[in-house]
């Protein structure tokens, strides 16, 4: 109010000036009006009013007066009590979408927010400081992915902290897995992976840092070996995904702000569906939140199309899992957890001690055991032997 008083002084007094100036026959109407910035049939009407009422008359009527467009004060009451009872810790933005969501409110967010400051229950955010220029996005769907874990306490009621691994798209910050786990390992990674490459298919480049289910680096604070591979870049490299990796969470900033994003969002919405278990609330990213939340925050690709290639063969299905070698012993058994897997009779030879072989370990627990390309045998996750697989002539 203080602000438009002044604001009106100032207009009374440049209207005098350039009246007066005006009826001196220094300036034309049209040249006082356009250096008031107003009409001419404007100017007029305040020359009028001036002649007929005075100074009062060039006083602006709506000062004082409450706008017609003004807030109902009942809907800004009942947005506040909801807050305080049920929203406490909310942003305005996430608010104002479970206003609008849940209690069919009607207000803008500007007047939500200004209201939620002006009673004190809110801050208004600081300003942010200068930052580095982002890396361009990659163009197209399907050219970078992001992985990540974030460690938080995500499910309401719940102290304990769990890891949140998130698969995202450079092009489009579009989240396509997102999981909780006790622990982020290479079983979180290849479940992610997995879940991605099953819905959309093959990718080019994974983008993570440098943990050590991801990386060996030899020495602290050195690049990643290029020559000793993880079981995750084992798998990457057999699916002819290329593996980035990322030195600075600054390198992360994609999957960083997602993180954020979650952090403050998903355990106040997890509280709101009332899910309380890893179970539950895996069901639920799953089957209900990632979509909402990628209509909310993803953005458009660059370009039309995709990277993305059909893994039509299924190799990503033995690619994505753990694979050692191990050495047959003498009663032709190869040892593995505690575990003698019996490597069945083979046409290949009559038998494989003291060979070479490649065991594979499924996320469900199922062995096999590999000579080559070849097959030998299926084992389900206490070492029995399944029905023996077919060789390959």
């Amino acid at each position: 109010m203080v602000r438009a008083e002044v604001l009106q002084g100032v207009r009374e007094m440049r209207f005098e000036a350039l009246l007066d100036r005006h009826e001196r026959g220094e300036l034309g109407q049209h040249e006082a009006a356009e250096m008031l910035g107003i009409s001419e049939r404007t100017f007029r009407r305040w020359r009028d009013r001036l002649r007929d009422e005075g100074p009062p008359g060039l006083r602006d009527r709506r000062i004082g007066k409450p706008s017609s467009r003004r807030a109902a004060v009942e809907e800004i009451q009942r947005m506040l009590g909801l807050y305080e009872e049920r929203y406490g810790g909310f942003t305005v933005k996430h608010f104002h979408e479970q206003l609008q969501k849940r209690h069919n409110y009607k207000l803008g967010y500007t007047v939500t927010r200004l209201s939620l400051q002006s009673a004190g229950v809110v801050k208004p955010a600081p300003k942010r400081s200068a930052h580095r220029k982002k890396r361009p996005r990659r163009p197209l769907v399907g050219m970078m992915l992001h992985q990540d874990a974030s460690r938080f306490a995500w499910l309401p009621g719940d102290a304990r902290q769990y890891d949140l691994v998130v698969t995202l798209d450079d092009a489009t910050s579009a989240i396509y897995s997102a999981f909780l786990v006790e622990e982020e390992g290479s079983a979180s990674s290849f479940r992610g992976l997995a879940e991605v490459i099953a819905r959309h298919g093959l990718f080019c480049e994974l983008y993570t840092d440098r943990g050590s289910h991801y990386f060996h680096t030899p020495k602290a604070g050195e690049p990643v070996s290029r020559k000793v591979q993880t079981q995750v870049g084992r798998a990457l490299a057999q699916l002819g995904i290329r593996h980035i990796a990322a030195y600075s969470p600054e390198a992360r900033g994609r999957s960083e702000r997602a993180f954020r994003t979650l952090q403050d969002r998903l355990p106040k919405e997890l509280a709101l569906a009332g899910i309380t278990t890893i179970e539950a609330a895996n069901r639920w990213i799953a089957e209900t939140y990632l979509a909402a939340h990628n209509a909310r925050f993803a953005v458009a690709p660059a370009e039309a199309g995709t990277a993305f290639v059909t893994d039509r063969s299924g190799a990503a299905g033995e690619a994505l899992c753990i694979q050692e070698e191990r050495r047959v012993a003498n009663d032709n058994t190869v040892k593995w957890r505690g575990l003698a897997l019996q490597i069945p009779p083979s046409p290949l030879r009559p038998h494989f001690v003291r060979a070479t072989v490649r065991l594979h370990e499924y996320p469900d627990g199922r062995l096999a055991v590999f000579h080559g390309p070849h097959r030998l045998a299926d084992y389900d996750a206490a070492g029995n032997l399944r029905d023996a697989a077919k060789l390959a002539a």
